[in-house]
């Protein structure tokens, strides 16, 4: 391979690992603009802490539990190639991985991803976890679990052997955290206020919409990193397709949502838009480089549908997710998933049934690991702040400040 293509290659990989980086701004933004004022402290402070300690884990372990090395005669399920990082005698060359990429741009490429499947679960529990218990809860969850499922595919694990397709993370990013922001919402309890005594739901404004809109945005164009970044080169052809379906589904999404939304509710809601857009980017994911620009609005279309109609259910089970991440995360990565075997080049009965198969080996083991990890924390410290902490505020209680000094209002 020429030098100046390994260096396209290379520069391309850096820009999209800066881009993934910055959707953490954007994650940010979304949480504390639809959430209270109150709380804004809290929330960047956990966003702020799993971006470090992600990167942390994974130097630590995290790279070497998620590509072990699986060998002829592995079972494919857990490997660990040792503790801190050292580059490879070819790392620096285009021998490594196809010339797409250095060694040291692949673990940070794939390290940023690392930190999100935490982020996702910030949002669903904000306004009422115990800072102490979501921090340790991270270092297990970003430390191990995610590295685990993510060498079942990714690392040449067996769900790779099984044919499982996932090509940026619907599964096993998005749903690996979705799935514990579902267990971890049912352990906590809603927040006060969100259930009236007849059991329905009641709105709880968020503070900022105009920041969570800004949020999405930028989440939108972070995606070109995480999906772009996801050919591992900077192959022209394929890259501007993938580019291509993962901007016609995330526009496909919102429309849906919100006219979903309109029909449903007869209002312009533009959390339902701005989460719309979220839903289709996390749908088609799992296939943005199989998909043609046709299949790419359908997936979209559909996930904006099961956008609204998903935020309904967990509603109607008594769930509180004040940012829709179960809805976003979990039930359209887990559509995105099964629409590999629907749409596009691999899609079949057969790659269906397998993407199945990878959905739910993926429910099962981040679920249990999820629930006995919130469940250790819950028994021994307490997942949850004190009545009178959530009424105040996280901010003042746990942070001591506040994000606005200068308008504070007494939010109760």
């Amino acid at each position: 391979m020429e030098a100046g293509l390994f260096t396209a290659n290379n520069v391309w990989m850096m820009v999209c690992t800066a881009l993934v980086f910055f959707m953490h701004l954007g994650f940010s933004f979304l949480e504390i603009g639809l959430t209270r004022q109150k709380n804004t402290v809290n929330i960047l402070f956990k966003n702020v802490f799993i971006i470090c300690v992600g990167l942390l884990l994974y130097y630590i372990g995290g790279f070497n539990l998620m590509y072990p090395g699986f060998e002829d005669g592995d079972m494919g399920i857990f490997k660990f190639a040792g503790f801190g990082i050292a580059a490879p005698e070819n790392g620096m060359t285009p021998d490594y991985a196809s010339g797409g990429y250095t060694w040291w741009t692949d673990f940070l490429f794939q390290g940023m991803f690392a930190a999100t499947a935490a982020t996702i679960v910030s949002g669903a529990v904000a306004e009422r976890i115990k800072l102490g218990g979501f921090m340790i809860f991270t270092l297990v969850y970003v430390g191990l679990v995610y590295p685990i499922v993510g060498a079942w595919k990714w690392g040449g694990g067996w769900l790779d052997g099984l044919g499982f397709y996932d090509f940026a993370g619907s599964t096993l990013v998005h749903s690996v955290g979705g799935w514990a922001a579902l267990i971890a919402i049912y352990l906590l309890g809603a927040r006060k206020g969100k259930f009236g005594e007849d059991g329905k739901p009641k709105a709880i404004p968020g503070h900022n919409l105009p920041l969570a809109a800004a949020g999405v945005l930028i989440l939108w164009l972070g995606w070109f990193g995480f999906n772009g970044g996801s050919v591992l080169s900077a192959d022209p052809e394929l890259t501007s397709l993938v580019l291509v379906t993962t901007c016609l589904a995330a526009a496909a999404g919102g429309v849906a949502a919100f006219l979903t939304s309109w029909i449903k509710y007869k209002n312009y809601d533009l959390t339902m838009f701005l989460n719309g857009i979220l839903g289709g980017l996390v749908g088609i994911t799992a296939g943005a480089d199989q998909m043609s620009p046709n299949d790419a609005v359908i997936i979209g279309l559909i996930a904006g549908v099961v956008i609204v109609f998903g935020v309904a259910l967990i509603d109607k089970l008594k769930l509180d997710d004040p940012v829709g991440a179960v809805a976003v995360h979990l039930i359209c990565g887990i559509w995105g998933t099964l629409a590999v075997g629907i749409f596009g080049a691999m899609a079949g009965m057969d790659q269906f049934l397998v993407q199945l198969a990878g959905v739910g080996a993926a429910a099962a083991f981040c679920s249990l690991s999820a629930f006995i990890i919130l469940f250790i924390i819950k028994k021994v410290a307490g997942l949850r702040v004190s009545e009178q902490e959530e009424l105040e505020g996280l901010d003042i209680h746990e942070h001591g400040m506040d994000a606005y000094a200068d308008f504070r209002m007494n939010q109760h």
